[in-house]
């Protein structure tokens, strides 16, 4: 544990943002799971309403460093290939 104030606060802060983030990173796999389940099932239409805001949940990851940016466009860019393919 911490005995410096400032460790203190930086510990908390820590906690906080680790919560968030772990509540950002769980909603970012379900919605992409929800795409892919769409696509299995052969929803087709739905699975292309739902990519826009899957493609915003990706992009609004990477803003705030949630995934590299990079990693963002990679998945965008299979999961596009995915509804294409079937």
């Amino acid at each position: 544990m911490p005995i410096i104030k400032s460790a203190e606060k930086a510990l908390r802060q820590n906690i906080r943002r680790r919560k968030i983030n772990v509540a950002r990173k769980t909603e970012l796999k379900s919605v992409i799971k929800q795409f892919k389940k769409l696509i299995i099932e052969g929803k087709k239409d739905e699975a292309k309403n739902y990519l826009s805001q899957v493609y915003k949940k990706l992009d609004k990851s990477a803003k705030v460093n949630l995934i590299k940016k990079n990693k963002a466009s990679r998945l965008k860019s299979r999961l596009s290939k995915l509804i294409k393919s079937n």
